[in-house]
């Protein structure tokens, strides 16, 4: 891991952007990863078709909480269509180094739990399951 990137994870994590709860979200949605104990809520308010402010709490590794400050950062002020489209890939671009299989869940977790929050406001749907007919 380059030094540059572990010393911005670690800013991340020692002083995390927009860390705390908002008075009166429109949406909360919380999870954890039972299989380390990391746990993350997220607050959400918007504004007509933007995210006007984000807040996160939890406790775990340095990379989930220091992930889920970076995306807190990345969807402030986004259109709701421009974050539902943040996969994967944008995490791990964000952290800039490469996550082992066992890490990715901690680096997953806030974009779970984001993903979660936009369907329980009723933003977000899932993807339609598309079933095969069969010719008899």
């Amino acid at each position: 891991m380059s030094m540059d990137y572990r010393e911005y994870i670690l800013d991340h994590y020692r002083d995390p952007r927009n860390y705390g709860k908002l008075e009166h979200p429109d949406v909360h949605c919380e999870d954890s990863n039972p299989l380390c104990g990391d746990q993350l809520g997220i607050d959400l308010q918007f504004e007509g078709d933007r995210v006007a402010a984000v807040r996160f709490q939890g406790r775990g590794c340095a990379i989930s909480q220091a992930t889920a400050s970076m995306l807190s950062e990345m969807i402030e002020d986004k259109s709701i269509e421009e974050v539902i489209a943040l996969g994967k890939d944008d995490v791990l671009e964000a952290l800039g180094i490469p996550i082992s299989p066992a890490r990715t869940k901690c680096a997953f977790l806030s974009l779970r739990v984001l993903h979660r929050a936009l369907a329980i406001a009723g933003l977000e749907h899932p993807p339609k399951k598309t079933t095969k007919t069969s010719k008899l």
